[in-house]
């Protein structure tokens, strides 16, 4: 390995909002680097905003006219003084142009380098990369499907049902499931549509569709000098229309042979393109326990606060040493505790999970031994409605998963938030429902909740 060369950072730019956005400003704080927020003006009385050293206004609410415009971005970066951007997640943390700009403007992205996310962010590519390095993948088509009945033979060839994905997608967006040949013209041309209008890209390629799976991450990270690690897996199988709503670990469904193999996968897979930075390698696993990569993501995932409890471990501070040149220890972690996280939505549970933005008129957070409140919000906080409506994030910890499911009842219960609706009704629900309890569900476990 080449001698380090670290280059500590003063000020970083953190170009996201919200309860990420605050995360990272605490880090710095505790690291002794000066943070910079930047804000749309529907932001304006966010938290973030209050915390940071500085804070600048770049745009009106919509995204592509604040936080998805590099130039106001990047402007922001030069008068302020900013020697390093973190994008969190979402936005422009897994862009490879804005990334570019960056390295073009000698200002430190907080992040794997634009070749990196390149060759992740390419569905297509990314498994032809794992592929190449040993990885178990998915069967399915070589490449971007020309035509419907290109797609009706190769389905019969692997065998129904199959899955449509967008090369460029992510989010569930671009996805159709295909059950019978005869569904198959409609599902390509409906998933082309969204995927264009979604990512301006309409390209699809064909997996075979894995029955009853579970979805399964592991956390990697690997330095600027060849050296990767895991940090165990997270288990994000309950889902609603692939949009995660609660994520925990270790997972009740891996043993530690299967582990202890998807370690080695993923790291062989930060080795095949040389990984830089914190990042996440997604699986699939069927009910038989096979493993098949699913997506490589090149950024801090909102479920980063789940490794963080088991392993004790600051995710966030990892990135930014990695950004300064520091190597890591090439230490793979294995869960000590068990951490369960539930996703808290400005959503109607009880209205197809309909949207709530509004004035919260009360709020109580809980606390106590094993909980952790990760969130902007607080009593008098307007919720604008032009952004994702998660608004907290509550992560309980515990010797055990059952310790874990009480200390989370027991918190759900002490957290008040009145003036909108919110998805703790659901996560209360779901803490009593049998077959979770029991570590019985996959990712089509909510299609058939009861609550």
């Amino acid at each position: 390995m080449s001698k380090p060369k670290i280059k500590p950072l003063k000020k970083i730019l953190i170009a996201n909002r919200g309860e990420i956005a605050l995360r990272i400003i605490r880090t710095c704080r505790e690291m002794g680097i000066k943070t910079v927020s930047v804000f749309s003006t529907a932001d304006r009385e966010s938290l973030h905003v209050k915390f940071a050293d500085e804070a600048v206004c770049i745009g009106p609410p919509p995204s592509k006219d604040s936080y998805l415009s590099m130039a106001k971005i990047m402007a922001t970066a030069e008068v302020t003084g900013s020697d390093a951007i973190h994008p969190g997640y979402g936005f422009l943390a897994e862009n490879a142009k804005f990334a570019t700009i960056c390295g073009e403007y000698g200002v430190k992205f907080i992040g794997p380098t634009p070749s990196q996310i390149s060759s992740m962010g390419d569905k297509i590519t990314a498994k032809e990369t794992m592929k190449k390095a040993g990885v178990p993948v998915i069967p399915g088509s070589e490449g971007l499907m020309t035509d419907v009945n290109e797609g009706k033979k190769l389905a019969a060839e692997m065998g129904y049902p199959v899955i449509l994905k967008a090369t460029a997608g992510g989010g569930g967006k671009g996805m159709r499931i295909v059950w019978e040949e005869k569904e198959m013209e409609n599902a390509l041309n409906t998933a082309r549509q969204e995927a264009g209008a979604a990512f301006g890209n309409d390209g699809m390629y064909m997996e075979k569709y894995i029955e009853e799976p579970r979805h399964i991450e592991i956390q990697v990270a690997g330095d600027q000098y060849g050296k990767a690690c895991h940090l165990s897996e997270r288990d994000c199988s309950i889902q609603r229309r692939h949009q995660k709503l609660l994520e925990e670990s270790p997972s009740p469904f891996v043993t530690q042979e299967l582990r202890e193999k998807m370690g080695k996968a993923a790291i062989a897979a930060c080795n095949a393109i040389s990984y830089e930075g914190v990042g996440t390698v997604e699986f699939l696993v069927d009910k038989h326990r096979n493993f098949y990569f699913m997506e490589m993501n090149t950024r801090i995932q909102v479920e980063h606060c789940v490794t963080e409890e088991v392993i004790n471990f600051d995710l966030i501070k990892e990135q930014i040493k990695i950004a300064m040149g520091e190597p890591i220890s090439g230490k793979n972690y294995f869960p000590t505790m068990h951490a369960i996280e539930c996703r808290v939505n400005a959503e109607d549970p009880h209205n197809d999970f309909r949207p709530s933005p509004g004035k919260i008129t009360t709020l109580h957070t809980p606390g106590g031994h094993g909980v952790r409140i990760d969130s902007h919000i607080y009593d008098g906080y307007q919720i604008p409605p032009y952004y994702d409506s998660m608004i907290a994030k509550i992560i309980c910890t515990a010797q055990t998963r059952i310790e874990a499911i009480h200390t989370m009842e027991r918190a759900l219960g002490e957290y008040v938030i009145e003036g909108v609706k919110t998805t703790i009704p659901f996560h209360q629900a779901l803490m009593r429902d049998k077959n979770f309890r029991d570590g019985n569900f996959n990712t089509s476990f909510i299609q058939t909740f009861k609550w």
